[in-house]
This record gives C-alpha cells, sequence and structure tokens, in this order.
C-alpha cells in the first residue's frame, strides 16, 4: 500500500476510532449514571443526568429524606431525635450532596456538617412558614437550598428536620460522570497515540532507520550489510532502489577487485613466459657472440631458435593487446562471408607443417560441401584454432601425438571439433576452462607456460561470431573441443 493512502488511512483511524469508542463511552456512561441516580435519589423514573438540575436535585433528595424519615417514624416515632440514625440519614444526604440540622424549641440537637453557623442564625431568624416549604440562603457568593420535614413527638413536642444543599456545586453523580469521561478521553488519547506511533515506527522510523545504518555502513566502505526491507510503500521503495544500488555497488567492487587480481595474474603469467625466450634469446646470442656457433649449420640452427622464441613472445604481446580490447570491447573485427572447406583446408595446410616438426600427427577430415559458407572474420577464426591448437600441443604427454580435426554439416551451422590424444581435463574442471586466468593444472612450469587468457579469448571471439564453443574431456585419453557457427543462408 502507497504511503499516501496509509496516511489517509491512519487520518481516518485517528478520526472514526476514537469518535466512536467515545461515543460508545458516552452513551455507557449516561446509561449507568441514569442508574445511579435512581438508585442514590430512591427515584421512581430514569432522569437524564444532563438536564437534572438543582431544583431536581433538591427536590428528590427532599423525597428522600422524607420518605426515609417517615418509615424509619412508624416503626420508631422517636427515632429522629435519635443520633444514631440522625448520623446514618446524614451520611446518606451527604452522599448526595447535603446534610441535616436536627432542631427542636431548645434548639438544635443535630448538626450534620461543620461550619454551618450562617445557616443556623439564618434559619433561627427566620424559619420557614410552612412545611417543607424551601428558601434560598446565600452566603460567601454560595447559595444554599434549604428544606424542612416537620414532626411532632409523642409528648407534644413539635420538631423539624432541615435538608440543606448547596446548589452551586456539581451534582455528585454529574461530577463522577465527567470525571469518568475525561478518563475515557485520556485513555482513547492513549491508546490512539499508541497505535499511530507503532504504525509510524514499523512504516518509517525502523524502515528510515535500516536505511541510515545501511549508509553508515557503505559510508565506511562496508558493501556487506544487506538492507532488510518489507512493504510496498514509497519508503519500501526507496529501500529496495538503496538495497539495488549496494548491489550493483558490491558487485562494481567485486568486479574491480577481481579485475585487479586478475592482471596480477597476467601480469605475473606473461613476466614469466617472457623470461622463457628471452633467457634462451640471451644464451643462443651469447653462444654467437663466443663462437659457439662454429659451423654455418650451428649457426643456422641458433638464428632459427632465436626467431622461434621471437615469435613466442611476439605472440605473447599480441594476446596482451588482445586481451585488453577484449577488456573494452574493442576487438576490431573485419567480417566476411568465409567458404567454410576451403578456409579450413588453408589453416590445416599451415598447422601440418608445424606440428610434424614437432612429431605431432595431424588429421584431418571435411563433410562440408564447397557451397557452405559462414559470416566471420578470417583472421579472429585462425586465432580461434591456433589457441585450440596451441593449448592441445602443451598438455600432450603420449609418447604418439595426434592431433584431429573434423568439420562437419549440420542444418543450420557448421561444426568443427578439435580433438588431441594429451592428458585430459577432469569433469570438475570443465565448466571453468573458458574463465579468465583459471588453469585446471595449478603447477606452472617453462613445459606449459601460458598467460591463461586464451580460452576465454577463443570463448569471447566464437560468441561475438553467434557461435557457441564447448570442451568435452576423459583424464588420460585426451581433450574435444567443438565450435559451431551458423551457417550464411542468402536473403
Amino acid at each position: 500500500m502507497k504511503l499516501g493512502k496509509k496516511l489517509l488511512m491512519i487520518c481516518l483511524f485517528l478520526i472514526v476510532v476514537p469518535s466512536l469508542i467515545l461515543t460508545a463511552s458516552v452513551w455507557l456512561i449516561n446509561r449507568l449514571q441514569r442508574q445511579e441516580l435512581k438508585k442514590q435519589y430512591q427515584l421512581t423514573e430514569n432522569v437524564d443526568p444532563y438536564s437534572f438540575n438543582a431544583a431536581q436535585r433538591f427536590d428528590a433528595m427532599m423525597h428522600m429524606m422524607v420518605n426515609n424519615a417517615e418509615k424509619a417514624r412508624a416503626e420508631d416515632e422517636t427515632c429522629v431525635l435519635k443520633e444514631s440514625y440522625l448520623t446514618e440519614l446524614n451520611s446518606r444526604m451527604q452522599n448526595v450532596g447535603g446534610y441535616i440540622l436536627g432542631w427542636q424549641e431548645s434548639g438544635y440537637y443535630y448538626v450534620g456538617a461543620s461550619g454551618s453557623e450562617g445557616v443556623q442564625q439564618y434559619l433561627a431568624a427566620d424559619p420557614p412558614a410552612d412545611d417543607r416549604q424551601s428558601v434560598y440562603y446565600t452566603e460567601n457568593e454560595r447559595q444554599y437550598l434549604i428544606g424542612n420535614y416537620s414532626f411532632t413527638n409523642s409528648d407534644g413536642t413539635n420538631g423539624i428536620l432541615y435538608l440543606v444543599t448547596n446548589v452551586t456545586d456539581f451534582l455528585p453523580a454529574l461530577t463522577r460522570m465527567i470525571g469518568s469521561f475525561l478518563v475515557v478521553v485520556a485513555f482513547v488519547l492513549l491508546f490512539s497515540v499508541l497505535i499511530t506511533g507503532s504504525w509510524l515506527r514499523s512504516t518509517l522510523v525502523k524502515p528510515i532507520g535500516n536505511l541510515q545504518e545501511a549508509t553508515k555502513a557503505i559510508k565506511d566502505g562496508n558493501l556487506e550489510v544487506p538492507l532488510e526491507i518489507s512493504g510496498d510503500d514509497e519508503v519500501a521503495e526507496l529501500c529496495r532502489d538503496f538495497e539495488e544500488m549496494r548491489r550493483h555497488l558490491k558487485e562494481a567492487a567485486d568486479e574491480q577487485l577481481q579485475i585487479e587480481k586478475n592482471n596480477k595474474v597476467l601480469l605475473s603469467n606473461i613476466s614469466h613466459d617472457l623470461k622463457t625466450p628471452i633467457t634462451a634469446i640471451k644464451g643462443y646470442v651469447e653462444g654467437i657472440r663466443d663462437g659457439v656457433a662454429s659451423s654455418p649449420e650451428k649457426l643456422d640452427k641458433y638464428l632459427h631458435t632465436i626467431y622461434n622464441k621471437a615469435n613466442d613472445m611476439d605472440r605473447l604481446v599480441d594476446e596482451l593487446t588482445l586481451y585488453s580490447k577484449i577488456d573494452t570491447n574493442r576487438i576490431p573485427y573485419n567480417f566476411t562471408r568465409i567458404p567454410v572447406k576451403g578456409y579450413f583446408e588453408d589453416c590445416v595446410d599451415e598447422l601440418r607443417e608445424e606440428l610434424e616438426a614437432q612429431n605431432i600427427e595431424l588429421n584431418y577430415r571435411c563433410s562440408v560441401g564447397e557451397a557452405v559458407k559462414v559470416v566471420g572474420d578470417p583472421e579472429q577464426l585462425r586465432r580461434v584454432i591456433n589457441n585450440i591448437i596451441s593449448n592441445s600441443v602443451k598438455y600432450m604427454d603420449k609418447e604418439k601425438k595426434v592431433i584431429s580435426i573434423r568439420v562437419m554439416d549440420d542444418e543450420y551451422s557448421v561444426r568443427a571439433e578439435i580433438e588431441d590424444n594429451g592428458k585430459g581435463i577432469a569433469s570438475k574442471d570443465i565448466p571453468y576452462i573458458f574463465d579468465r586466468f583459471y588453469r585446471a593444472d595449478s603447477s606452472r612450469n617453462s613445459s606449459t607456460g601460458g598467460s591463461g587468457i586464451g580460452l576465454s579469448i577463443v570463448k569471447k571471439i566464437v560468441e561475438d561470431h553467434g557461435g557457441r564453443i564447448w570442451a568435452s574431456s576423459r583424464e588420460g585419453v585426451g581433450t574435444t573441443m567443438t565450435i559451431e557457427l551458423r551457417k550464411f543462408k542468402e536473403a
């Protein structure tokens, strides 16, 4: 879900959910307060706490006090004169916001609240004329509503129970209801804040924190720390883009390290391989200078060896130059239509003399027609064949050395197989022999040499021709390299 929709949902949540909770809470609190008012004031009908005013409250309190007193007097007429009963009744009245004064002709015999001297003096100076008449009394900006209940004792003496209530105070029930409502409001706000905070933490704070840690790791040069990603909003997309960038940076850094490592290996290999012909050339030149080549035949042999060693050095330099062009993808190709049969016959003729000079038997068979052509660069394809042959020659270990070249015609392609009876390649090494600098035989010596990039160059050239190359081998038996190129078809 997109971040905008999430923010909209959280706004709706902050509006709708608290409103529903508050509405339900107000309804429940109001219902409970109705029941409490009905119970406290001994009412027979439900009342609305919000419309339960001071007059209604006073009437309910008077009704409660009079009913209680009359019921008690029906059982014990003198109970309204007893302190124990009046204390109990006063406690009930205080629970609903009032208190009781007991008066007889001799004066007040019961006072239900301290600090009521003003009310007592007011009633003594101007008592209510009628029974149960309510009067108002104001003192220090506080307004009191006073009601009376008159009674006559068995001995003929009269008494009055005064009910005094402060009409300027909130109703106790309403006060409790407001308190409950404030508690609910606080709970709803806390609940909303916790839910919103949890959502913001999981959606924004935590991903941004992870992103910050990953940024710091990259700043410190550590590209190994992956970024945890969850969700599908804009922050998650930003984290995914960052993680993709981190992977690309890591791949680039790894590739650069590999390139540097490869260059070191290449320089080491080239340096090693250049030393061998240079040492040989120096030796033969010193032999000539010292007069060791005393006959024309021996001198010719020395010069021929020097020439071959110089050619070896030239091939190494060419290989290094081609490698640099492969790395920058700038191999110069001159594509043309090549007659397959004639081209391979020329290559074999050039190779035969060189191989026979090394006591290597070369077998050649071609089953391709005269008209079959491929599109390619003759020079680069010749480099492919020469590199494969050179590689085969390096690892010949049999007394009778044989290389076979077979050119075959498939329906849509031409397939050339170059097979030798050398030492072979282990099956575990075959998938890697076309990788740069990979050597199945890790031990280097002057007899094998090589820069380790020959077969990688071969693969690059073949693939640039739209073809493919693969190897099959058996240890101790030999290796077969197969090249497949697409046929040229007239449009």
